[in-house]
């Protein structure tokens, strides 16, 4: 090719970009121009590749005219899809647009469990009764689980069929929050009035009313002269405070090792008419806690001079209270995970 030729090709290659209308294309026929232009048989491309038949003088002086005319297009095809581009984007943000004015949208709450509530709500009522809050640790020895509270070698709760026991040591999980009563009486002189909520461990059949693990509260009121009328009062306080001024209760005679007398305290089944059915074991009523008079024994076992000292214990089924106060027949729906089921409690908004 000589030179003539090759300027020939530049004017034409330069008059046809002119006339390729890049400003006004759309991204379709934008990529069209472009590799009409700079595609492997292009216009440009074949301007460029056809340099090599030229002299070096011509090379020297046409080179950076071809590279302008190539930089001037690529510059042409840039400029015309960024600005196609900009254009969809505004054309979404209008189709789309946000009022940055309006309020934004609130993250859903998490809840409170509805035994997490009722746990707080009976330790908040003995609270206000004049009782302190107390925990303890949920891995136990048999003294603080069984001993110190007149469970005697050989009886059935130390059995493993009632109890997990901790493979290889001499621990076990607690069986009930009482264990929290001996650490307190330990380290507290009375007189005192503790409550202590927490969850307790025992292997039982799961059925509609019992679990291997649920919530328990205890109390301890330790004083001189108390004795099981004072306990009456304040369990029928707590019940009537809880489950409404209404509710039956009846208490029945029942034996604990750390108590004597002891004594088994029934609500009317809030289920059925008293007529019976799964959530009370066809009986009418539901057994909700356990009480008595502290047994002389467990006051020798802390250290308190059971001469002197009286008092009264008590643990309450957080489960049972919740099932009542929910209306929940079945005591497993709180351990489902069921979000259906827990988003019932929108009381328990954090």
């Amino acid at each position: 090719m000589t030179r003539a030729d090759w300027e020939k090709s530049y004017v034409s290659a330069e008059s046809a970009l002119r006339d390729a209308g890049v400003e006004n294309a759309d991204l379709l026929k934008l990529e069209e121009v472009r590799v009409r232009f700079m595609g492997r048989k292009g216009a440009l491309t074949e301007l460029l590749k056809s340099l090599k038949d030229l002299s070096i003088e011509d090379k020297r002086e046409l080179g950076p005219k071809a590279q302008g005319l190539k930089a001037s297009f690529d510059a042409l095809i840039d400029a015309r899809k960024a600005a196609l581009e900009d254009a969809g984007d505004a054309a979404a943000l209008e189709k789309d647009a946000i009022d940055l004015t309006l309020p934004a949208i609130r993250p859903p709450k998490g809840r409170l469990h509805p035994l997490t509530t009722t746990l707080h709500e009976i330790a908040r009522t003995f609270q206000l009764m004049g009782y302190s809050w107390a925990e303890g640790p949920f891995v136990e020895d048999e003294r603080h689980n069984f001993s110190a509270l007149n469970i005697p070698e050989g009886h059935p709760a130390r059995d493993s069929h009632d109890t997990f026991y901790l493979q290889g040591l001499p621990l076990l999980l607690r069986t009930h929050t009482s264990t929290v009563q001996i650490h307190t009486m330990e380290s507290i002189r009375p007189p005192l009035r503790v409550v202590c909520p927490g969850r307790a461990f025992r292997h039982e059949q799961i059925d509609a009313t019992h679990s291997a693990i649920f919530h328990q509260v205890e109390g301890l009121v330790v004083d001189e002269n108390i004795g099981l009328a004072d306990l009456k009062g304040h369990l029928q306080t707590l019940l009537q405070k809880l489950l409404g001024a209404s509710t039956k209760t009846r208490f029945r005679p029942s034996y604990f090792p750390f108590t004597e007398p002891s004594t088994e305290v029934d609500v009317k089944c809030f289920f059925c008419p008293g007529t019976g059915c799964a959530a009370c074991k066809h009986t009418g009523w539901i057994e909700i806690l356990g009480a008595g008079v502290v047994n002389p024994a467990v006051f020798k076992a802390a250290g308190y001079d059971e001469q002197k000292w009286s008092g009264f214990a008590f643990g309450v089924g957080v489960e049972r209270v919740a099932m009542l106060l929910h209306g929940v027949p079945d005591i497993r729906a709180f351990y489902t995970n069921d979000l259906k089921f827990l988003k019932q409690f929108d009381e328990n908004l954090l």
